[in-house]
């Protein structure tokens, strides 16, 4: 069982305020000041900083509280396993980006449960950034992300490479050549993802490489949504940089074009990352095989 005192720490955190946490928990004010108390006392470190109306976390606190989230989501975890082997039910917990999850990532997953029966899957998508952080606390079993994290405590396994292109509207005089230069896109429009968002920064990484910076481009809306980036491209209100995988639907529907930038190479990897606890590896190994099978029937198609 998690430790009450652990409990209790994450709920005032959550609501900034002792006695709104013990509302919450059904405890009185004083019972949650001492669980506090002996946490600190516990772990040698003030927790938060009772300055003023607002307590806000210490930096050791904040330290305690991640691995206090990690603890709990990890027993929380169990009791759903526990839960699942009664009913024999398995349960995945899938993290994406929103490149992947406008790729055939979300068709790959819905194949894995139709040959599974018994396997049910919750797909979350978020950035690189936010789906890493959810893995480390265990809120997540793996992510599919474009690129690797150097950390020893994640594994990872490639599931394809991916390469970056200029996408336009099949009308737009771009669309008749096979390449666009960099002086042509500093004349466009431009449609970007958001600064979060890994596609961005590739192609950012990519210009300074060359001396230039985004500020030399004319961009003109940024947009989280893949999907509206590329309808507001087929419907010419300008140009984007999108993963290739992401505009596949699209280009075997013929609705929009995609070409290559000179002298800029946009490619990447696109890996599954999993904790060096997930002890199911049989499970990346079908997705892995699946995504092949389906990537291959798209090309052929």
């Amino acid at each position: 069982m998690v430790d009450v005192k652990l409990i209790t720490l994450l709920k005032v955190y959550e609501t900034g305020n002792y006695t709104r946490a013990a509302e919450k928990l059904s405890l009185t004010q004083p019972a949650v000041s001492q669980h506090i108390k002996q946490l600190e006392r516990e772990m040698n470190a003030v927790i938060f900083d009772r300055a003023g109306s607002k307590i806000r976390p210490t930096p050791e606190g904040r330290l305690i509280i991640q691995y206090a989230e990690r603890v709990v989501s990890l027993y929380e975890t169990l009791q759903q396993a526990l839960v699942d082997r009664k009913h024999t039910i398995d349960r995945l917990r899938v993290g994406v980006t929103h490149t992947s999850e406008s790729n055939i990532v979300s068709e790959v997953l819905a194949k894995y449960t139709e040959q599974n029966d018994n396997m049910k899957i919750t797909i979350q998508t978020d950035t690189i950034s936010n789906l890493y952080d959810m893995l480390k606390a265990y809120k997540i079993d793996i992510a599919i992300v474009e690129g690797a994290v150097p950390d020893p405590s994640i594994n990872a396994i490639m599931l394809d490479t991916d390469c970056l292109v200029l996408a336009v509207s099949n009308g737009h005089p771009l669309a008749k050549k096979s390449l666009v230069t960099i002086d042509e896109l500093k004349r466009e429009r431009m449609i970007l993802r958001l600064p979060s968002s890994g596609t961005r920064n590739l192609f950012a990484a990519n210009l300074e490489s060359r001396s230039l910076s985004l500020d030399d481009f004319n961009v003109v809306l940024e947009v989280d949504n893949i999907a509206t980036i590329k309808d507001l491209v087929r419907r010419s209100y300008g140009v984007s940089i999108l993963a290739r995988s992401a505009c596949m639907d699209e280009l075997k529907k013929g609705k929009i074009t995609v070409l290559p930038i000179e002298n800029l190479s946009m490619m990447r990897e696109v890996n599954i990352l999993y904790h060096h606890t997930f002890r199911h590896e049989e499970i990346l190994q079908d997705i892995v095989r699946i995504y092949n099978e389906t990537a291959k029937g798209g090309k052929n198609s």
